[in-house]
C-alpha cells in the first residue's frame, strides 16, 4: 500500500506548490528550490517531487529548463494545458473524431488476442497503485483499441499522441482525482467491445471522453 501514500504525497506537494504560486508567496519569475531540496523539505522522494512539478508545468504555472531549474511563469492556471507537443484543447477536439469510431470498429473487428490484451491491461489498471505505471497502462489501453480497429490511420494517430495522453492522465489524476472513474469507464468500453456491439462501444468511449473533457474544464476554470 506504500504507492498509495506516494500518490497522496504527490498531491499534497502539488497542492502546496500551487497554493504558494497562486498566492504570490512564490512570485512569478522566481526559481523553485532544487528537486533534492524540495524532497527534503516535504519529506518525500525526488520522484514524488517530479510528479508534482510536471503537473505545475502542465497547468502553465512553471517551466523547467534543463540544467537551470524550474521557474514560476504564471500566478494562475493557464486557459489550456501543455501536454508535450499537444495541448489539452488539441486532444479534446481531436479525440472524439478518432477514438469513438475506432472503438466501434474494434467491437466488430477485434481478434481474441487483442481482446485478451485489453483484459490484461484492464486487470493491471484495476490493481495498479503506482501513478506513473497506471498512466502508462491507460495510454496503452487506448492504443490497443485503436490497433484493434483494424484501421491503420486510427492506430497511427493514437500512437502519435500516446505521450500527450499519458501527461494528461497524470495531471487529471493528481488535480481532479480521475483514476477510479477512468477505471469504471474503461470497464464499460471493454465490455462493449467484448459484446461485439459497435454502437455500445462508441457510446462508452464517447462518455469516457466527455468525462475527461469535463474534468479538464473544471481544472482550467477553477
Amino acid at each position: 500500500m506504500v504507492p498509495l501514500a506516494r500518490l497522496s504525497a504527490a498531491e499534497a506537494v502539488f497542492n502546496a506548490l500551487r497554493a504558494d504560486i497562486e498566492s504570490g508567496m512564490v512570485p512569478v519569475g522566481s526559481k523553485l528550490s532544487s528537486e533534492a531540496t524540495l524532497a527534503q523539505q516535504y519529506g518525500v522522494s525526488r520522484s514524488v517531487i517530479r510528479e508534482a512539478l510536471r503537473s505545475c508545468t502542465a497547468l502553465g504555472l512553471t517551466v523547467t529548463k534543463t540544467g537551470k531549474g524550474t521557474f514560476v511563469v504564471a500566478s494562475k492556471v493557464a486557459n489550456d494545458l501543455t501536454l508535450g507537443q499537444y495541448s489539452a484543447r488539441d486532444l479534446t477536439e481531436a479525440r472524439p473524431h478518432i477514438e469513438i469510431p475506432a472503438a466501434g470498429l474494434a467491437a466488430e473487428r477485434r481478434t481474441e488476442e487483442e481482446l485478451d490484451n485489453l483484459r490484461h491491461i484492464m486487470a493491471a489498471m484495476a490493481t495498479e497503485t503506482d501513478p506513473e505505471s497506471w498512466v502508462a497502462l491507460d495510454s496503452t489501453f487506448h492504443a490497443t483499441i485503436a490497433r484493434a480497429s483494424g484501421n491503420k490511420v486510427f492506430e497511427s494517430v493514437v500512437a502519435d499522441i500516446r505521450d500527450a495522453l499519458a501527461h494528461q492522465s497524470e495531471t487529471l489524476n493528481m488535480v481532479a482525482d480521475r483514476q477510479h472513474a477512468s477505471d469504471i469507464e474503461h470497464q464499460d468500453i471493454l465490455a462493449a467491445i467484448e459484446s461485439g456491439s459497435a454502437e455500445n462501444a462508441r457510446t462508452a468511449m464517447a462518455r469516457h471522453l466527455d468525462a475527461v473533457g469535463q474534468a479538464l474544464d473544471s481544472i482550467l476554470n477553477s
